[in-house]
């Protein structure tokens, strides 16, 4: 059987991971604080015809062998985590970071997960808490009465609020908030919701303050947007496309040949 017709087999599979990719990438174009992926890719094991070096004649070897290679296979989807451009909310608990880092969040069971994601709520024990309803660590409880428009969050992470008290507002600092960064960000593994969490790639989550030892800030009432560029996407897209097509003609090319083949006794 010609080799070429796995080959471009392998290769329409590898550009059709490849459009996954770029199309999730594209579906989370609004989605705050997404990290958009990108495939790469390696090639297939080769078939050594002729090694190079091997000797030639007494006194001469080959200067160049035959290698014939079996195609591409997806090797990784990396995460790309460059900053993504701020939006302006005014929303009281809305959050964004500039800068390295990451918000730890509880969830249900316990376990720590991760997000860049800064849009966060108050729940109705008064707790910062994700849209899902997963805490935020370092514990922030909003006291009795409150008054949720005077919610402040600082550029390092202190949190406070005022509540009414004999006809005058007080202003009551509630909390601080910390940020997490990893020393290989990009081998968390994502579990949806916007959530990562660690493994041995991505190492242990170091802690920190906003805006100290390498730590990126916080901007009060804004959110960060996904770091996806519609148009670099689409121009992504255009050459997977192409090269799916490419992948697609070598096979039919090879299907033709072996048609020539099959006729040549009549």
């Amino acid at each position: 059987m010609v080799r070429s017709l796995w080959t471009g087999a392998s290769g329409m599979i590898g550009q059709q991971a490849n459009i996954d990719t770029i199309s999730n990438n594209l579906s989370n174009v609004n989605t705050h604080g997404y990290k958009k992926q990108r495939a790469g890719f390696e090639d297939l094991l080769y078939q050594t015809i002729r090694t190079a070096g091997t000797p030639a004649t007494e006194d001469t070897v080959v200067p160049v062998g035959i290698q014939m290679g079996h195609g591409v296979r997806l090797a990784d989807t990396q995460r790309v985590f460059s900053q993504g451009a701020l939006q302006q909310t005014d929303v009281p608990t809305d959050l964004a970071i500039t800068g390295e880092g990451f918000f730890r969040i509880q969830m249900y069971d316990g376990s720590m997960a991760y997000t860049r994601n800064g849009n966060f709520k108050v729940d109705s024990d008064g707790r910062l808490v994700t849209s899902n309803g997963y805490w935020v660590i370092p514990d922030i409880v909003m006291p009795e009465l409150f008054l949720p428009e005077s919610i402040n969050i600082t550029q390092d992470g202190r949190v406070s609020v005022k509540v009414p008290r004999d006809g005058e507002e007080v202003e009551i600092d509630v909390g601080r908030l910390e940020l997490y960064r990893f020393p290989n960000p990009v081998g968390l593994t994502a579990i949806g919701e916007n959530l990562f969490k660690t493994n041995q790639a991505s190492g242990d989550a170091i802690p920190g303050i906003p805006g100290y030892e390498g730590m990126g800030t916080l901007r009060h009432r804004f959110l960060e947007m996904s770091n996806v560029a519609v148009v670099q996407e689409m121009v992504n897209l255009i050459i997977a496309q192409r090269a799916y097509e490419f992948n697609s003609r070598s096979i039919q090319t090879s299907d033709n040949m072996l048609g020539t083949a099959t006729t040549l006794k009549r």
